[in-house]
């Protein structure tokens, strides 16, 4: 899938729209996105309706499979979608050769999900190098994104500023991979500095994701706990 120029700069031109092809059922969907290409479409139980779309990235070296098995039933349970796509190098293309690849990944992937699901709102999240891709693709589309949960991310890296996306980051104070004085500490203070409403949350602990992270993140985004 060839990267447009669009890509290139991060942006991501699908938007929510008037579903127009059969919703898919209930439980995991793999996304046809030609070879070399994943992504998988997690839908809550229940009939189609109008529900928000969270966009999940892995950290370096995983799989949408492993980003499944980490938030997927939280994320659900929560009546939301969940987009999880594979990164097409050993990690996103910002941080292995510039943005472009990945991008074009996503936006056909979003373009599959919309022409198929009514969609509410959208959130981009990650960890690690996933969280830092979030962050950064929130940058480039908070015309889109209106939302971004980072956990641990590294940095916030993006060639354009597009519409106004609020963040939520967590990182752990004793994080051996990325540390909390250079990474979860200063990337907060970058995006305050820069005029976002940020919430910014420490823990005791090291380079982990936790389904108690996963439901403060969703509960800033979506307001009250499930069920």
């Amino acid at each position: 899938m060839s990267p447009s120029s669009r890509a290139a700069d991060g942006r991501l031109d699908s938007r929510p729209d008037q579903p127009t092809g059969a919703a898919p059922g209930p439980g995991v969907t793999r996304l046809d996105l030609g070879p070399g290409a994943e992504a998988l479409l997690a839908v809550p139980p229940g009939d189609p309706r109008p529900r928000p779309l969270l966009v999940f990235f892995h950290g370096a070296g995983g799989t949408a499979e492993q980003s499944l098995a980490a938030v997927a039933e939280l994320v659900t349970a929560r009546d939301v979608l969940l987009l999880a796509p594979t990164s097409t190098g050993t990690t996103w293309d910002l941080i292995d050769g510039g943005l472009g690849r990945d991008v074009a990944v996503l936006d056909a992937a979003l373009a599959q999900v919309f022409a198929r699901c009514p969609v509410s709102q959208v959130a981009m999240s990650g960890f690690s190098d996933g969280g830092s891709y979030a962050l950064s693709l929130g940058v480039a589309n908070g015309d889109l994104a209106a939302a971004v949960l980072a956990f641990s991310p590294g940095f916030v890296s993006s060639p354009g500023r597009y519409g106004r996306a609020r963040f939520w980051l967590s990182h752990g104070t004793d994080d051996p991979v990325l540390p909390v004085d250079r990474c979860g500490r200063r990337v907060s203070a970058e995006l305050l500095a820069d005029g976002y409403d940020v919430t910014y949350e420490e823990f005791a602990g090291g380079h982990v994701l936790t389904p108690e992270l996963v439901t403060a993140g969703l509960e800033w985004w979506l307001g009250a706990p499930a069920g």
